[in-house]
């Protein structure tokens, strides 16, 4: 194989990490450490999600009342 096959090779494998590192980095961006997405994020969320601490006291005070 010549030198030109060589340098065809890298650069074929260079293209595809690179292409490869823009797209995950791309569909990372996309996402916040909790794993919603940023663009679907509501501005009043924090008024109507509940965090699991909540649902974990809301779950323990249900079964107490179902005890009574």
């Amino acid at each position: 194989m010549s030198f030109g096959d060589y340098l065809y090779i890298v650069a074929i494998i260079l293209f595809s990490f690179m292409t490869f590192t823009i797209i995950r980095n791309n569909f990372l961006s996309k996402f916040d450490d909790q794993g919603r997405r940023k663009d679907l994020i509501d501005e009043y969320e924090d008024d109507y999600v509940s965090t699991e601490k909540e649902d974990e006291s809301k779950s323990k005070d249900k079964s107490e009342h179902k005890k009574d």
